[in-house]
């Protein structure tokens, strides 16, 4: 039976004094749930997934700082984002592991770099890097026009154009904007900024050289429903990681079934 919960919301101060909320699950080593772009702690299937590691670790859940119940100290720096999961693993005993979904598989591979012995294993879902160069210009278009609509506070056109950016129908984004979800998006459209403009950077091309300089073992993983761009990153990232295995879970998109990633990663993490 997954382990169920709790609906008591837990707060640590990083280290520049920004309060971050978390929930936490379970017993073992301690597991950092990394989040990508506009994902909360309770959002979508975190707490399905939490359920499903819990019966073998220690599962902390948290909001990035700018979502949720989290603070949102200025200036952003991703400095202050590794502090913060820095924090956390202080939290729960000071070592653990990482893994981080999208985005914050990026995060979380800056955190095994910065954060050293902390960190004892790495584990990425699709980390949205990408090596083509015709996609190089989408991705400056986006990142001039999503800093323009957050400093004219457009965050609805903000969260819009991330929508657009990973494909989703201009009539189907037009919908979503009315429905009762949307203010919730457009409450956290800033930390797009923090994922993009910052974790990620100008460039979107994989860190290969950050990469090479991990020294913990890794899972990479990918979906084989996903764009193959996730693929071909993957496959880039696991050769860059010196200690890194490559993982393809079939049938999987981006939004992987927790039901098939919790298996896999405690697996690995278990090993």
């Amino acid at each position: 039976m997954p382990h169920v919960i709790g609906e008591v919301m837990e707060t640590v101060r990083s280290a520049d004094g920004t309060p971050i909320a978390y929930d936490q699950a379970g017993h073992g080593p301690a597991l950092i749930v990394v989040d990508g772009a506009l994902s909360t702690r309770s959002g979508g299937t975190k707490p399905q997934l939490a359920g499903l590691l819990a019966a073998r670790f220690t599962v902390l859940t948290y909001d990035r700082r700018g979502r949720g119940d989290s603070g949102d100290t200025q200036p952003y720096a991703v400095e202050r984002e590794l502090e913060d999961i820095e924090a956390l693993l202080d939290r729960v005993g000071r070592s653990g592991y990482l893994y981080g979904h999208s985005s914050g598989g990026c995060l979380a591979l800056d955190a095994a770099l910065r954060l050293g012995p902390k960190v004892g294993k790495l584990a990425i879902y699709e980390a949205p890097y990408n090596d083509d160069p015709g996609h190089q210009p989408v991705w400056t278009e986006y990142l001039q026009q999503l800093a323009a609509a957050l400093a004219d506070n457009r965050r609805g056109d903000a969260v819009a154009l991330f929508m657009r950016l990973v494909g989703m129908p201009a009539e189907q984004v037009d919908a979503m904007r009315q429905a009762p979800f949307w203010p919730s998006m457009e409450a956290i459209a800033p930390t797009l900024a923090y994922d993009h403009a910052g974790v990620m950077g100008p460039d979107q091309s994989v860190p290969v050289q950050r990469a090479a300089q991990v020294d913990v073992p890794a899972l990479v993983m990918y979906g084989t429903a996903s764009p193959v761009f996730m693929a071909e990153t993957a496959t880039t990232l696991s050769k860059a990681i010196p200690h890194a295995e490559l993982r393809a879970l079939d049938g999987q998109d981006h939004s992987v079934d927790p039901a098939m990633l919790a298996p896999v990663l405690t697996a690995f993490l278990s090993a």
